[in-house]
């Protein structure tokens, strides 16, 4: 099995390419920011002020007026304003009209 199916297979949600204007919040500090990747777990973002591997923050997306819980767990390191976040539970807070067929199963880990 090549290396990229493995990946691939490994996803727990299909990605989904999205620009999405979004507010993070770490304590008191709010900070702008946009998706480049969301899924159902979380989302590949690019912020304004660079964030920190574990972190617990707040999204807050103005598309969908959702909030959720997520933790940073991947800083680019060509890029240290773009960060992958998790979701504390998968769910699509993103305002994907027609979500992948995956984003429907459940119960998710």
């Amino acid at each position: 099995m090549s290396s990229e199916v493995f990946s691939r297979d490994s996803r727990r949600s299909t990605r989904v390419p999205l620009k999405v204007l979004i507010e993070v919040q770490d304590g008191a500090e709010s900070l702008t920011g946009e998706t480049i990747i969301v899924n159902l777990h979380g989302a590949l973002i690019t912020t304004s002020t660079q964030l920190s591997t574990g972190m617990t923050i707040s999204v807050y997306v103005y598309l969908t007026d959702k909030r959720a819980r997520a933790q940073v767990v991947y800083i680019d390191p060509g890029n240290p304003l773009r960060c992958g976040i998790e979701l504390d539970k998968p769910r699509n807070i993103w305002g994907v009209p027609l979500p992948p067929h995956d984003w429907e199963q459940g119960p998710y880990p």
